[in-house]
């Protein structure tokens, strides 16, 4: 599907919201207006991992104190691990008097009711961790890999940057309230389905209802797991400042999603709430097909090269999810470092397409050269130098 379009460097423009032509906005026939989705959550974000279309956002990138979310962290590092060969399920970790007395028995919260000075599986740690929600399990574990949590909180944090996760802070393995410590809505959606992806046969304890350990038995504590909605994962949190949150994820219908919301008042309201955006995530939408790998959809300005600008393109399909009711405008741009240095290499990966609904993005799909441009004679050079100058110094 052919059109285009003005292109922005991100230099440009701290935000770029500029519209499809009409072609493409026929193409998925909205209507006029939108019947917009209200959520009594202050941060909220839900995917759809197959399309990887964002279908709402309310503050996702505000930080908050992540409670026992920080858990999905601590749970990613531990994987890794494993996957890495330098853990194994038949490890056993010393329970310190450090770990019962922050977060076992002795201390209120959370736990599995370790017995100090035992040794215990990680795999059992795990469960613990996933199904109870243990902060004496997170300890345990710290300790036992980083020799200490603020060591182990070095990991997570090193992990998060690898990972993307650029509005996340981890100060411990628990999530218990610390100064400095935070998540957003939109990381830790990027780190479920990270999770999912990357380790699907840990992934399955995530869906257990209920574990033992010391003789107590402990049900999950995800509300989603019971209302066979499809729910297999992931977390639920709690603190005095941010109020209640849960990480979800559904299945059902061959599709996917994945919800992350915080700030609501109670429990009830938090599965009421979680449950409501999932349904309405699976029900009030349709996908289309808006390009095919390989289609054009406009140009990126050069720098020094023998041509001004070089055409770009979808390097896979693109399909978005619509909602039913359509949006009052659909509305996309062409996003790139700039302008790009000559030469660019067709097939090399230059710039972003952005899709929005409204203001909120819900899409991005990289874009590549569809031709190859030399750089250009000396004086093409001077001249672009010339105007880089002039646009820098009015920029500054």
């Amino acid at each position: 599907m052919p059109f285009s379009f003005v292109t922005a460097a991100r230099w440009r423009h701290p935000v770029f919201v500029l519209a499809l032509i009409a072609a493409l906005a026929c193409a998925v026939a909205p209507p006029a207006r939108a019947q917009l989705f209200e959520t009594r959550a202050e941060q909220a974000m839900l995917l759809d991992v197959g399309s990887g279309t964002i279908l709402f956002a309310k503050n996702p990138d505000v930080p908050i104190p992540p409670a026992s979310l920080a858990k999905l962290m601590t749970m990613e590092v531990v994987f890794h691990a494993l996957k890495m060969g330098r853990l194994t399920m038949d490890d056993t970790f010393l329970v310190s008097e450090n770990a019962w007395r922050t977060g076992g028995a002795a201390s209120g919260t959370s736990t599995m009711f370790a017995e100090i000075n035992s040794e215990i599986r990680l795999e059992d740690l795990i469960k613990g961790v996933i199904v109870q929600s243990a902060n004496d399990g997170c300890i345990i574990i710290a300790e036992g890999i980083a020799g200490s949590e603020a060591a182990f909180a070095q990991l997570m944090n090193e992990r998060a940057r690898e990972l993307g996760l650029e509005g996340s802070n981890f100060v411990n393995s628990t999530g218990l309230p610390a100064e400095g410590q935070a998540v957003t809505m939109r990381d830790l959606i990027t780190l479920a389905l990270h999770i999912q992806r990357t380790y699907p046969e840990f992934y399955e304890f995530y869906s257990q209802r209920e574990f033992t350990w010391n003789g107590i038995t402990q049900r999950n504590r995800n509300p989603l797991l019971p209302m066979e909605i499809g729910a297999d994962g992931f977390k639920t949190g709690f603190t005095e400042a941010s109020g209640y949150a849960i990480v979800g994820s559904v299945a059902r219908d061959g599709r996917r999603l994945i919800v992350a919301m915080s700030g609501l008042e109670s429990e009830r309201m938090r599965a009421e709430e979680a449950r409501k955006m999932l349904d309405w995530g699976m029900r009030a939408f349709e996908p289309h097909s808006l390009f095919d790998a390989g289609d054009e959809v406009g140009n990126v300005r050069l720098y020094g090269g023998e041509r001004g600008s070089v055409p770009v393109r979808l390097i896979d399909p693109l399909t978005v999810l619509m909602p039913l009711t359509g949006q009052s405008s659909l509305r996309a741009a062409i996003v790139f470092d700039g302008p790009v240095p000559a030469p660019v290499g067709e097939g090399d990966r230059i710039a972003d397409l952005h899709i929005y609904f409204g203001d909120e993005l819900a899409h991005s799909a990289p874009l590549e050269a569809a031709q190859s441009v030399e750089r250009g004679p000396i004086h093409r050079q001077a001249l672009d130098a010339l105007l880089e100058l002039a646009i820098g110094w009015i920029r500054t």
